[in-house]
């Protein structure tokens, strides 16, 4: 080799590395680089799982053909064991006869055999200061409210609607909601009502006011359902008298 070709060699190469080889070697690491970046990407976390929205079934849709519309059951605020539905009921009373089970929160109609439509109640206060047998006297739909004398002396911002002056007009936010049903013994009004309300959450519990609240639409079903006179029996709660705790 002539000296002329030896110093060429050696310009090509840079000191024995050829320039094909720093090309290759520069793509090696432009892809570990790539490599390395896509490993170092963070991992998205899992969603959170959040409980499925109960769907409301037909019998909770609103209610615009009431005189006062009615808006649809918020059911994720009522347990589906308060939802109303028929069950097997053994019992010796006769069909159409009310049974309010207090402790457990339920409200019985009975129906030929053996059976039963249970709604979920709200019990108020005024709903654990009375028990027994007794009839529904009359019902009543969108009915005006009338606190007892004694209720507007305890709270006298109730005197508008006090018994001389009319009572509270119906509406939805009446106490008594879209329909009541009026209990009476031997005769005499016990002051004990089942009625509706518009407070779902406050189903299957003890609650601050009133006597037997259903949900609305169930007030609803339940008084084109039961027929004046029908027999009612209140089952005491054991815990009657002892603490209790309101919602």
């Amino acid at each position: 080799m002539s000296d002329a070709s030896h110093n060429h060699q050696t310009a090509t190469t840079g000191g024995g590395v050829s320039r094909r080889g720093l090309l290759l070697g520069a793509a090696a690491l432009a892809l570990s680089g790539c490599t390395t970046a896509r490993q170092a990407m963070p991992t998205a976390p899992a969603p959170s799982k959040r409980p499925p929205v109960p769907e409301t079934p037909p019998m909770y849709y609103a209610m615009p053909n009431e005189r006062f519309p009615i808006p649809e059951v918020d059911v994720s605020k009522v347990d589906q064991k308060f939802w109303r539905q028929e069950v097997d009921y053994p019992t010796s009373e006769a069909p159409g006869t009310l049974i309010v089970d207090t402790p457990n929160k339920h409200l019985y109609h009975v129906q030929p055999g053996q059976r039963a439509v249970r709604y979920g109640i709200g019990v108020g206060r005024d709903g654990f200061s009375w028990s027994g047998r007794a009839i529904v006297a009359y019902k009543r739909e969108w009915p005006v409210w009338t606190p007892p004398d004694e209720m507007v002396a305890r709270q006298p911002q109730l005197e508008p609607y006090s018994i001389l002056n009319g009572g509270m007009p119906p509406g939805l936010n009446n106490p008594l909601g879209a329909r009541s049903l009026y209990i009476h013994k031997d005769g005499r009004d016990t002051l004990y009502r089942v009625h509706g309300s518009p407070e779902a959450h406050s189903i299957g519990k003890a609650v601050s006011s009133g006597c037997i609240r259903l949900l609305n639409q169930d007030i609803i079903h339940l008084h084109g359902a039961v027929r004046d006179g029908s027999t009612i029996i209140v089952i005491p709660d054991p815990l009657m008298g002892q603490q209790q705790s309101f919602a």
